[in-house]
């Protein structure tokens, strides 16, 4: 019944367009990604910049995909497409910059009559982590399992109940202040690198001979504050000027920081599954620093970053949970 049958995917993050294929079988066939361009010395965009850049993107990333359908899948039907409208699912969740994919995603279903459905950026994050980690087995249980979601937008410690054909997410724990990403990016803007400024940040870090000293951490069972970070890499770039020392002390302070969340974590929920989602989750070097607890999973780098990968799986999972 679903040969050649496709989903498609649409994401328009802060700075990344995204637009993803999986076809019958659940398998991702293509993911596509286009960074949004920041001015040099900046730390991030305006929304009015952010919808301008997608708008621009998005026919791009539809030619990079129709090539693909006519030389790979002449013979297709793209029978649903998802989008993420909002960053969380919770009330009052709003960016302009997803409005981009609303329409992209809209214009494709009246067009075509295939079916659409909205999820959250965050509801893809999870899935596409789950995905890459070979845990979607997670999705059609019965029992609650978490995720942290890092990110220069969010750094959410989320419990996750299955539920039908999707799942519901409740925050109970994260950031107090500053996120995760933010704190690097401020970092390395600091350090005149270019924004986003974690990639550069990473390969800075592994050329360094900087080994890993107690950080001065901040947390509080679940929630914890990583503002100080930003003051104490500077002061540290101060003093030392290795972009290479500061990244490593970047990273190996959210490295801690989550291993202590972790912790406190599976000290109230005992061994319960932990899946690490967003971009900052695509660092080595923290990934590290929580590979030490068990039942805990990670995602290859270009499915912990802004994708639209899960978008399209759980619009596949929607559209057969209506056959």
């Amino acid at each position: 019944m679903l040969k050649n049958k496709l989903f498609v995917g649409i994401d328009s993050s802060n700075y990344t367009t995204s637009v993803a294929l999986c076809d019958s079988d659940g398998k991702v066939v293509l993911n596509l990604k286009r960074l949004l361009p920041v001015a040099e010395g900046e730390r991030g965009l305006r929304q009015s910049d952010a919808l301008f850049a997608h708008s621009k993107n998005l026919p791009l990333i539809m030619d990079e995909l129709k090539d693909f359908l006519n030389a790979d899948y002449p013979n297709r039907e793209i029978v649903a497409v998802g989008y993420s409208a909002t960053p969380r699912d919770v009330e009052g969740s709003y960016m302009p910059c997803f409005l981009a994919g609303v329409a992209s995603a809209s214009s494709i279903g009246a067009v075509t009559g295939c079916h659409s459905y909205k999820f959250s950026h965050q509801a893809g994050h999870i899935t596409a982590a789950l995905y890459s980690a070979q845990r979607l087995d997670l999705l059609d249980g019965d029992k609650p399992f978490a995720a942290f979601h890092v990110s220069g937008g969010t750094t959410d410690i989320l419990l996750v109940k299955p539920d039908g054909d999707g799942f519901t997410v409740e925050q109970i724990g994260g950031s107090a202040d500053i996120n995760a990403g933010q704190a690097i990016d401020r970092t390395g803007v600091l350090m005149e690198l270019k924004f986003p400024c974690g990639r550069e940040m990473e390969r800075l870090s592994l050329s360094s001979a900087y080994e890993k000293s107690k950080t001065r951490i901040s947390v509080n069972g679940l929630e914890c504050n990583l503002s100080g970070l930003e003051n104490l890499a500077a002061k540290l770039y101060r003093e030392c000027g290795d972009k290479g020392r500061v990244s490593a002390y970047c990273f190996d302070f959210i490295g801690d920081t989550l291993a202590r969340l972790t912790e406190n974590l599976r000290a109230e929920y005992e061994n319960i599954p932990i899946i690490y989602a967003g971009g900052v989750m695509s660092n080595g070097r923290i990934k590290e620093q929580l590979s030490v607890f068990d039942n805990v999973y990670f995602s290859a780098p270009e499915f912990s970053s802004d994708n639209a990968a899960g978008i399209a799986l759980l619009g596949r999972r929607k559209y057969l949970s209506e056959k």
